[in-house]
């Protein structure tokens, strides 16, 4: 029940993730803006589970994790002494409230033993990132960053945008904040370096140069218009430019439009100062002066209103690759310096680390994570908080940053409430809805269907929760709404009265709005009645005459429909929403639409690979005629032989 696990590596092995116990007494969930501690009593549980688990450890680096009774994660730490560190939270009139509630839910802990702490931060930080435990602080993003990729293997290589795994013989420059960063730099360097983008398929198969060499953002090395010594002069500027020697190029293209002046050679001349041009506003859009500056990202923390703010510069070669905001999720007793260690360990989990890394305020422990980023990297990284020269500079504009992007979210999560408020006054509810779930169906002709959920709430849009519902019912009539919907509810309260019985772990919504009229409304209700739920707040929206936006009716059990004036904000608020299901519905059956298309009645036959498949086809025309063929014909296909043709007439042929 309590493993000790000795682990060589930084990344957990089969063995030493959740184990899944018997069911214990279900317990509320905690929240993190509870304050109520625990009942004494109740906590001996939790403490038992910890006093039992520190007799196991040993007195070495290494990584911590603590369960509830149903094998959901509470809290992932590391330690440089797991005896030490473990043994703390025995104390339980020292831990704060929240810590308290914790202990009360630890069913079962585990752990992994690393040779230093540096392996066990990475490892904690790849766990968290992982497990997402209810207790720590969570750097919630999972979008990769793109890079610039110079591409091996051709003689004319080429350059493009490149997000996901690298492969061996290309070369990387990044990472960029966004898309739009790396375009706006692909720009400047079709420019500036006439490299090419095309892949090598239509590399080789043009014949006369494209629309790019056309507008001078290519020297068309495809038709032979550039040497390829050239071409690898203009590759190598280019790698250079990317390096950040922007100054020394912008010199050395006008030494040589000089050059090409003073011969006449008046043409060149011209090419040389329109890619001058193109670097000189590259030069001229930087925000601050970055001169000295090599491959460094800059980390400001901004905290307000209870909630906290991480702005991310990127710079490579001198040059600004773009900046991004994280809001990372803490406990409001996390001090700022814990909440940067956090973010700083799980940010450069999915990505190697810059050389440098400058803060505005000081991490809880600089040292260990600069040793720890290292071992990952590979070289040398350095984390400060500079107090003057530029480094100063480009840490004060990033703290300006992560105040007024905390401070827009803020001003959002206002606005949002106050919407929230006017639903719950326009439905009726007693109090604002902290989770409304959204409904709609999306089918063409009845096939395909997809029931879809969207959730939102005071922080906006919540896409983690988002699901979708392949519609199982087999005597469902083709089109049928109401049957659909009857199925996706039943399916999600079901659930949900199984997961979360005590509605505790916040999977409740305190509103369902339904896209549709008074049936959709009816077949739900009836639904609900059935799994014995009469509690929840349920509406439904239809438009209005001629589908009309802005004259939609909505439905409450036992009221009549009513209509809100068109310049209503909460009607805007609710179309929105409505509109939102609406397009994950209809994305969810495009895509199930799309793989069907890809898909053939051969497909779902065993043993039938593509070369039997093809001679299928080839012999019937179509998987319908397949289907419809008899044993005797089977038998005449190339390739099928007598018990494999029988095998397909009883697959389409299962009554005999």
């Amino acid at each position: 029940m309590f493993p000790v696990l000795s682990g060589d590596n930084d990344t957990p092995t089969a063995d030493d993730r959740p184990v899944e116990e018997s069911p214990g007494p279900a317990s509320p969930a905690p929240t993190q803006d509870d304050d109520t501690p625990p009942d004494f009593v109740a906590i001996r549980n939790g403490l038992a589970v910890l006093t039992e688990f520190v007799k196991t450890l040993p007195q070495k680096p290494g990584v911590y994790r603590m369960a509830n009774a149903k094998g959901e994660m509470l809290y992932v730490g590391k330690a440089k002494n797991l005896k030490k560190r473990v043994s703390s939270y025995l104390h339980i009139d020292r831990l704060s409230i929240r810590i308290q509630r914790m202990v009360f839910y630890t069913h079962t802990a585990e752990v992994v033993v690393t040779h230093t702490e540096a392996e066990a931060l990475l490892l904690e930080s790849n766990l968290i990132k992982q497990l997402k435990p209810r207790y720590n602080i969570i750097f919630r993003d999972d979008k990769s960053f793109p890079y610039i990729m110079i591409a091996g293997g051709h003689d004319f290589q080429r350059i493009v945008k490149h997000r996901g795994a690298r492969a061996k013989g290309n070369e990387y420059f990044g990472p960029f904040a966004s898309a739009i960063a790396v375009n706006a730099t692909l720009t400047t360097l079709q420019k500036v370096f006439l490299l090419r983008s095309c892949n090598d398929a239509v590399f080789s198969s043009r014949a006369r140069p494209c629309l790019l060499y056309q507008i001078k953002r290519c020297s068309a090395p495809c038709v032979g218009r550039i040497t390829q010594e050239n071409y690898a002069e203009l590759v190598r500027e280019g790698r250079e430019f990317l390096g950040g020697r922007s100054r020394t190029m912008q010199d050395e293209l006008a030494r040589r439009m000089d050059t090409a002046s003073a011969n006449q050679d008046y043409e060149s001349a011209a090419s040389f100062r329109d890619r001058i041009r193109a670097m000189t506003a590259v030069q001229a859009h930087q925000d601050i002066n970055v001169t000295g500056v090599g491959e460094l990202d800059v980390v400001a923390l901004h905290r307000a209103g209870g909630q906290v703010c991480v702005q991310v510069f990127f710079f490579r070669g001198g040059q600004n690759f773009g900046n991004r905001a994280y809001f990372p999720q803490h406990a409001s007793d996390e001090d700022d310096g814990a909440v940067m260690d956090a973010f700083i360990g799980q940010f450069y989990e999915s990505f190697s680390p810059p050389k440098e890394i400058a803060l505005n305020l000081p991490a809880s422990n600089p040292m260990l994570l600069a040793e720890a980023l290292t071992l990952r990297a590979g070289h040398a990284v350095r984390i400060a908080v500079p107090a003057r020269g530029n480094r100063r500079k480009l840490v004060d504009h990033a703290a300006i940053n992560a105040r007024e992007a905390l401070g827009r979210r803020l001003a959002e999560n206002s606005a949002q409430r106050k919407l929230l408020e006017g639903v719950a006054e326009v439905f009726g509810l007693a109090t604002m809805p902290n989770r409304v779930e959204v409904y709609d169906n999306s089918h063409i002709s009845g096939t395909h269907m997809v029931g879809a959920m969207i959730v939102a709430g005071p922080e906006g849009l919540t896409k983690n929760a988002y699901r979708k519902f392949n519609i199982k019912t087999q005597d469902l009539a083709p089109g049928d709404d109401y049957g659909a919907m009857r199925e996706v509810l039943t399916r999600r309260f079901a659930r949900a009265q199984k997961e979360d019985p005590e509605r505790a772990l916040g999977q409740w919504p305190d509103l369902v709005l339904l896209d549709g009229g008074q049936g959709q409304l009816s077949a739900v209700m009836k639904v609900l009645a059935d799994l014995g739920i009469n509690d929840l707040c349920v509406a439904a929206i239809a438009k209005g005459p001629d589908r009309d936006a802005g004259r939609e009716q909505f439905f409450l059990p036992n009221r009549k429909p009513f209509m809100l004036p068109p310049s209503h904000p909460v009607l805007y608020f609710l179309q929105r929403l409505r509109d939102e299901a609406h397009r994950f519905a209809i994305s969810a059956h495009r895509a199930k639409r799309s793989k069907a298309i890809g898909q053939s009645l051969l497909d779902e036959v065993t043993g039938i690979g593509a070369a039997r498949k093809k001679a299928l086809l080839r012999h019937f025309g179509s998987p319908k005629a397949v289907s419809a063929a008899g044993l005797a014909d089977l038998r005449q296909v190339a390739g099928i032989s007598a018990a494999t043709a029988k095998k397909i007439y009883d697959h389409f042929h299962p009554e005999g």
